[in-house]
Parts: structure tokens; sequence; C-alpha cells
């Protein structure tokens, strides 16, 4: 019976992040998500120990004002919000759970093999040749506001950032940390990346672009298992947000630089 609720609350809970993060159909979302905790009452102490503040979590980004708009206030509000979502996972694994389960490995000094070297640049070369394509067959482009000046288009740059930072520390390590300690990696890996890309998905990135995000989502969870370096796995993340960026500032501004062949 126990193993019956677990599955149940894991499902519950890929659906909480679809419908109440990514869709942000929030009555609805809400009930998935209270029944995703009402679950965890049938499951083991140790797995409800755990999961739980991962729901915890995405309650909170249930409430979080999620955009690109680069508004200060906006950006405060959000970034203190998702920053509180990666503490409570941390805290409550150290705390609570006592299980240490969510641990930040960054590994700034591990030596780079050529093939994770080649590995950065065919990301860039992927992002160069889909980011401009994707964000205009879709009409995702839209979903971010590039406003002419230094300090708009500085602010465009630092957001774009700090979130790729936030979805490795918050994804692939804290809710990866968790789930691979109750599920198989494949298993925990296709949950994270459910999660990961509900929430971009509601970022902006629309249509079918949920499929390449879901696909990078894994590898990232992937890379990130077999090299345990935080700060790998976030370079590959920042390298394609670096064209992320620009593909943004071309379609808004196409006038500006003809730098995209796609």
């Amino acid at each position: 019976m126990n193993k019956l609720f677990k599955y149940l609350s894991l499902i519950l809970m890929g659906c909480t992040a679809i419908i109440l993060i990514g869709l942000q159909i929030k009555p609805l979302g809400f009930i998935t998500f209270a029944f995703g905790v009402l679950s965890l009452v049938k499951c083991s102490a140790k797995f409800r120990k755990d999961i739980v503040f991962i729901y915890i979590s995405l309650g909170l980004l249930g409430i979080t004002p999620i955009s690109t708009s680069i508004d200060t206030s906006h950006m405060l509000i959000m970034g203190l919000l998702l920053t509180a979502a990666i503490a409570i996972s941390y805290l409550g694994s150290r705390f609570v759970a006592k299980t240490h389960f969510v641990q930040f490995h960054f590994n700034f000094h591990r030596k780079w093999n050529s093939l994770e070297i080649f590995y950065v640049l065919l990301t860039i070369l992927i992002a160069y040749l889909v980011f401009p394509f994707a964000l205009r067959a879709t009409g995702s482009y839209h979903n971010w506001t590039v406003s002419p000046g230094v300090a708009n288009l500085t602010l465009l740059f630092i957001g774009t950032n700090m979130l790729g930072i936030w979805d490795e520390l918050f994804f692939v390590n804290s809710v990866l940390g968790i789930l691979r300690k109750h599920l198989p990696f494949a298993a925990a890996n296709l949950l994270q990346g459910i999660l990961f890309t509900s929430f971009l998905y509601d970022l902006g990135f629309r249509g079918w672009l949920f499929l390449v995000i879901y696909g990078f989502a894994l590898l990232q969870g992937f890379i990130y298992k077999k090299t345990d370096s935080l700060f790998y796995i976030i370079v590959i993340h920042l390298s394609a947000d670096l064209i992320l960026y620009l593909a943004l500032i071309s379609l808004h501004h196409p006038d500006w630089y003809s730098l995209f062949i796609t």
C-alpha cells in the first residue's frame, strides 16, 4: 500500500508542476497539489520527510509571479521567492529530515576532459541554430521585453543568467538530489525534467519549445550525475543563455545586428 501511494504522490507532483506552474491553472493546480500532499500521509515516514519539501517548494512556486519582466521590484520579489524554494529543500533536508540529500557540489577545481569542453562548444552551436528559429516560429520571443538602453539590456542579461543558475541549483541539484534517493536515477531524472520544463514553459518557452527544454533538462541531470559538478552544468546552461540573450535582442531589434543564420 505504501508503494502505491508513493507512486501516486510522484504522479501528482508531476501533474501539479504542469497544471499549477506550467499552465497556471491555479484552482485545479492547487487541488492537485493538495491531493499530492495528502497522499504522503500513506507513504513511509522516510519518503514523506523528504518529498514534502519538494511539495512545499512547488506550492511556493505556485504563488510566485513567474515572468521575464525586468522591473526591479518584480525581479526582487520573484528572486526572493525562488531563493526561498531552494532554501526550503536544503534546510529541510539538512535540519528536519537530516538526510543531507541536498548538497551543493560545485567542484570548481575539477579538471574538464576534452569531451566536456567539446560538449560546451556543441551546446553553443546547437543553441545558435535552434534558439532564433524556435523563438520566432513559436512566437515565444514576445514573452520577453527587450527595451533599448544599457540599463534595460543589462537587467535582461542579469535576469536571464540568474534564472539559469537557479534552474540548476533547484531542479537538477535539489529536486533531483531528493528524488534519486527514492527512485532509480532514470525515473528521478524524468520527473525533475517535468518540473524543470513546467517552470520554463511558464517563464516564456511556449509551443513545441517545451520538447527542447525537456531534452535539455534530462541531459543536465545526466551530466550532473556523471560529473558531480554544479559549476560545469551551470557553465553549460549559461552558454546556452548567452545565445538566448543575443537571439532575443536580434528578434526584437533585427536592425541592430545580423548574427544568426536561422
